[in-house]
């Protein structure tokens, strides 16, 4: 009985095992285990399906009968992790693919062990630390790409050893040191990709010339100094040269023209000088695009290259001139041609666009002269035409007005003339139509009906006349309509009050009349309103004092009269003009003030408790008493300026003698995080008054100029302590109560472990007893909020807006899911928001940081709130507990503020934060109220998108919102839609975006 029960124990345990997974299946558990899976990658990676993971997703096993793994591909599977080094015990592998994922920590010396490695792609990951030295241990490697992580320091030169490798891609990381020579004894190399990394300044190594099968070299933004080697001339199967955004400099040399497989060729961005080599270019017969802009060049452009069948020419902003050769029509495949910002003179060639897809021409500032070709949408492909500061004549050829697939056109700033063909009024699909400043004649014509894209027209100061149209009242999607200073009559049509959208209404210097239509108060948007110079006449409409975002109110030289309606006391004006028309009456009180008795000048029935205004008579009678008092206050004021400044100088020599006899500069401890090229006694010697950017709650910021040239922002903490308690200023400032340190120990622990492309950088601290000492990385344009909500918001275009939302949320998913244990920043806002000069963004402002345990899911208890008003998520301010939903909630605020342009708190919202008032006006008004009209509406689709992103973030129950990882991966998803609109050149990442290129340089 014994031996059967045996019998069927063995046997039992015999099928079992059978069905077990083999030894691999067993290893491929383990890289499961190891990965937070939040999409289900894995849910089929179990034994339900045999004794094999080959059927399992992303597994592929060889075609012999062992079947053993060959492949593993976790492409987009959003999965994080550290890199699974039990993959290296798969024997067979030859392929694996961790793309676009969130694969952490670093690599080491163990992966040197897939000895069979064919194919390696670790690409838009989270890695850091330095490259493994024994990566060329890898004797079957061909493809390694690594691009989009935080690997930093040198490249190895160990890398010179690789034996087969074939592709080698490091783009956009963080490596410095310099391009190592060894590089060139890759002799199997067909790519060399190491674009956008940190590298220290030097020059292009020789040596890559041995690399005769090399197909593509990509070194932009790679901090090259010197000439481009003779060398490069060697390789002959190149097909894509890159050394654009470096610091190249000499002539280009014309061994280049030896590129006889060339394709494309990108040198823009650098500071080339000399004349472009006359001839060679022959030779160079697979030449389709080339763009040199952005640098010194000066001379003609060779015929011989415009002979070659190009397709993109972009040689912007150089300083060539001369004729551009004509031979560039034969070009039959050209559809880009960029000439802006040189100094060619002479006519376009006749025939251009007569034999090719021409889609992008923007010839402006330059010296052009002659008339518009006519060619220029022979294939009907134009979409923008951009032509203006130059000279052009002639009148507007009629063949454009059939031209429907134009986009964007700009004339403005010539010399053309004539009536504008009726069919050019009317292009569907034009959003911006600028024909300033020329001598255009004729009428608008009703045609302009069908233009229903159209948001910005601008026919200021040419000779059309005639009435306006009642059809430009149909253009519901017009923001900006700007027609001074020509020569229009008759009344303002009534339906210009149907253009919803409108923010600009400049119609100064014509001859219109009659009444301003019923029915103002609808152009909610209206921020802009100049009717100067005219004829209208009746009653002011009280109904303006309803449009609540007019700043801008210049109605003078008109014939208008009766009171000076009371509605306008509701407007935050910036300028008011009513003067030079008939009005009687009193002035409104919020008006009778003496800086306003220019705004009413001119009225001889206008009074009011401005002194001199009444009757028109006292301005006249006190003007000499008014030029002596003037005098008098002139010679006062210089007296004044002139003590004030003697006793600064005074006070300045007396401060720096006092602090040179209390400073005891060997007193002071240095603790540095980066390896330094100055010293803390240079930065002591700087901390004047004259340097201070910005005063907060936790001390003030300094500019530093170092020696060495490069710049750097000093915080000098305030000494102690802030006594008592903390209140809306302070919370403002992130600052936490009494018997907080300002926040130097939590920016020391944060900033001082942290390496992120996406956080500041933390150079050095400094500290005496009484005094301590924050030294960062100097960021150029400031934080995002000083910029956003100020008069140079309009640098920031939606793909800028796009990218600093982007850079700001992987530098917080950093904090969140890369720190162990995480960090909760606990005041994200749009002024911790840094920007360099490429407007990339740092998080900053680490002072109330808090390290939060991963255990603790509900989050660390606070003392008091930490954090900025309109960004502080509802359950913290009530329950004190801060977890990373915290800053996610913040995060979104941020997100609505790109979006809208509106700042999280304002009195225009009434009781409402920003995000109340979102959601209020996105379901009462709808979606255009709410975005930022400042932002071109051809991005209108991606912008939506963002602003749900932005709503996700921020809703009240802190479960449904997403991880920072997710929102991050969201972001990105909504780029990679259209690059080409989203910081994407011919497929390639760059810091230029073709919405702007077209108009850089050509901005009015």
């Amino acid at each position: 009985m014994s031996r059967s029960l045996c019998f069927v124990s063995f046997f039992l345990f015999w099928m079992r095992f059978g069905l077990c997974l083999n030894q691999e299946g067993r290893y491929l558990e383990q890289l499961k285990l190891g990965f937070d899976d939040p999409d289900g990658f894995f849910s089929d990676w179990n034994d339900s399906a045999g004794d094999t993971p080959c059927y399992w997703t992303g597994v592929t096993c060889s075609e012999s009968g062992t079947r053993f793994v060959v492949s593993v591909d976790l492409s987009n599977a959003n999965v994080a992790g550290p890199f699974p080094s039990v993959l290296c015990r798969l024997s067979g592998l030859k392929f694996i693919s961790l793309y676009n994922n969130s694969i952490n920590g670093t690599l080491s010396d163990d992966l040197s062990t897939c000895r069979s490695l064919v194919h390696l792609n670790l690409a838009q990951n989270l890695l850091t630390g330095t490259l493994p030295h024994s990566l060329p241990e890898l004797p079957e490697l061909k493809h390694l790409d690594l691009t989009g992580n935080n690997f930093s320091g040198n490249i190895p030169a160990s890398f010179g050893l690789f034996q087969k490798l074939e592709v080698i891609s490091l783009v956009d990381n963080l490596m410095d040191g310099k391009i190592p020579a060894e590089l060139g004894n890759i002799s199997t190399l067909k790519q060399l990709n190491l674009s956008y990394n940190l590298f220290s300044p030097g020059q292009i190594p020789p040596e890559l010339g041995n690399l005769t099968n090399l197909e593509v070299l990509w070194l932009s933004g790679c901090n090259l100094i010197g000439p481009i080697p003779d060398s490069l001339s060697r390789l002959s199967k190149l097909v894509d040269l890159d050394l654009a955004i470096n610091k190249l400099t000499g002539p280009v040399p014309i061994s280049i023209t030896d590129l006889s497989n060339v394709v494309q060729i990108e040198l823009y961005n650098n500071s080339f000088t000399g004349e472009l080599p006359a001839v060679g270019w022959s030779k160079m017969t697979a030449l389709r695009l080339l763009d040199i802009s952005m640098n010194l060049f000066t001379g003609s452009v060779p015929e011989e290259l415009c002979s070659l069948q190009l397709e993109s020419l972009n040689i912007y902003e150089n300083e060539l001139g001369g004729n551009f050769p004509e031979i560039i029509s034969n070009s039959s495949n050209l559809y880009e041609l960029r000439l802006f910002g040189n100094r060619f003179s002479g006519s376009l060639p006749k025939n251009l666009g007569k034999n090719s897809p021409l889609t992008w021409l923007d010839v402006s500032n330059n010296l052009f002269t002659g008339e518009i070709p006519a060619t220029l949408c022979e294939k009907g492909a134009l979409e923008e035409l951009l032509m203006i500061h130059n000279s052009f004549s002639g009148e507007l050829p009629s063949s454009l007005s059939k031209c429907r697939s134009l986009k964007r056109v700009r004339l403005g700033y010539n010399k053309i003339s004539g009536e504008v063909p009726a069919g050019f009024w009317g292009l569907p699909m034009v959003s911006l139509l600028e024909l300033a400043e020329n001598s255009f004649s004729g009428t608008i014509g009703k045609t302009i009906a069908a233009a229903g894209n159209l948001s910005t027209l601008n026919i200021a100061n040419n000779k059309f006349s005639g009435d306006l149209p009642d059809e430009i009242g149909f253009l519901n999607n017009l923001i900006e309509f700007s027609g001074s200073n020509n020569q229009f009559s008759g009344s303002l049509p009534a339906t210009i009050v149907n253009i919803h959208q409108l923010t600009k209404l400049d119609l100064h210097n014509n001859g219109f009349s009659g009444r301003i239509p019923t029915g103002i108060n609808s152009l909610r948007k209206l921020n802009e309103l100049n009717l100067a110079n005219n004829k209208f006449s009746g009653n002011i409409p009280d109904k303006i004092g309803e449009l609540s975002v007019l700043n801008y109110l210049d109605l003078s030289s008109n014939q208008f009269s009766g009171k000076i309606p009371t509605g306008l006391q509701n407007l935050r004006l910036n300028q008011l003009n009513l003067s030079s028309n008939s009005l009687t009456g009193d002035i409104p009180p919020v008006y009778a003030k003496k800086i306003y008795i220019n705004s009413f000048l001119g009225n001889p029935g206008l009074c009011g408790d401005i002194e001199g205004l009444c009757d028109g008579k006292n301005v006249t009678k006190n003007t000499g008493y008014i030029w002596l008092l003037r005098s008098i206050f002139a010679l006062t004021g210089i007296l004044l300026i002139f003590g004030l400044c003697w006793f600064y100088f005074r006070y300045k020599t007396f401060k720096s003698n006092k602090e040179a006899t209390t400073i005891d500069k060997s007193k002071w401890t240095l603790m540095s995080f980066h390896k330094l090229s100055f010293s803390e006694y240079e930065i002591l010697g700087a901390l004047d008054e004259d340097n201070v950017i910005g005063t907060g709650a936790s001390g003030k910021v300094y500019k530093v100029g170092l020696s060495n040239g490069e710049t750097v922002a000093v915080k000098k903490l305030w000494a102690g302590s802030k006594p008592g308690g903390f209140d809306d200023e302070d919370v403002e400032n992130g600052y936490s109560g009494p018997g907080h340190d300002n926040g130097y120990e939590a920016e020391v622990e944060t900033l001082g472990k942290i390496r992120h492309k996406n956080i500041v950088r933390l150079w050095c601290c400094c500290s005496t007893r009484n005094c301590k000492l924050l030294v960062y990385e100097y960021m150029v344009n400031g934080s995002l909020g000083d910029l956003l909500h100020s008069s140079k918001s309009g640098l920031l275009d939606w793909p800028v807006r796009y990218k600093i939302a982007v850079d700001a949320g992987e530098g917080l998913a950093y904090l969140h899911h890369d720190c162990v244990p995480a960090i909760v920043h606990r005041d994200i806002k749009s002024n911790n928001i840094l920007l360099d000069a490429d407007f990339g963004a740092r998080v900053a402002d680490f002072g109330v940081a808090k390290v939060v345990d991963g255990n603790d899911k509900a989050g660390k208890s606070m003392s008091v709130i930490a954090g900025s008003c309109g960004y502080i998520a509802p359950e913290y301010a009530y329950t004190l507990r801060v977890n990373e939903k915290s800053d996610i909630y913040s995060f979104g605020v941020v997100i609505l503020e790109l979006v809208t342009g509106k700042l999280p708190v304002d009195p225009e919202f009434g009781e409402k934060d920003l995000v109340k008032w979102v959601c209020t006006t996105l379901d009462q008004k709808g979606l255009d109220v709410v975005l930022d009209p400042k932002l071109d509406s051809c991005f209108k689709e991606e912008i939506c998108k963002v602003l749900n992103i932005g709503l996700l973030c921020t809703s009240p129950l802190p479960i449904n919102r997403p991880s920072m990882r997710r929102v991050v991966k969201m972001l990105q998803e909504i780029g990679s839609v259209n690059p080409m609109k989203f910081g994407s050149k011919d497929g390639k990442l760059t810091p230029y975006y073709y919405d702007d290129v077209s108009d850089h340089g050509s901005v009015v």
